[in-house]
């Protein structure tokens, strides 16, 4: 039987609380990464465009590292973009985070996300070395 587990940093449980989804979950090898956006702990969106992308694989990393996971383990990515012309600064912030093994990727533009003032969002599927 395919085990579950719920995948919830610390400094994310608020997400859980206040919004009920999980960061993450791992079904057996698989772990499935909600969106992250550039949001801190406190739930403040980032200001400055480099500074919020960073921001939002900091927080992919959070759930990656409580998983037991890294950026070499993420098979699939899925961005989200308000403003499609930051692609290649996108790009730039990207190669700091998957130095090794990149990931399929596929871009999406679209008018908005879940919160004013968020610019992109990160959703991701990463398989667990074993």
């Amino acid at each position: 039987m395919t085990t579950r587990r719920d995948i919830v940093p610390e400094s994310m449980k608020v997400i859980r609380e206040r919004f009920h989804y999980n960061p993450g979950v791992l079904v057996g090898e698989t772990l499935h990464i909600a969106g992250q956006v550039g949001r801190d702990e406190n739930m403040n969106v980032v200001e400055g465009t480099e500074a919020q992308m960073t921001q939002a694989f900091e927080n992919l990393k959070k759930v990656l590292t409580e998983a037991g996971a890294s950026f070499d383990d993420i098979v699939d990515m899925t961005t989200y973009h308000v403003e499609m012309r930051d692609i290649g600064l996108f790009m730039k912030v990207k190669d700091r985070y998957f130095t090794n093994k990149v990931p399929a990727w596929t871009g999406v533009g679209v008018t908005c996300l879940a919160f004013p003032g968020l610019l992109v969002e990160i959703k991701c599927t990463a398989v667990l070395k074993t």
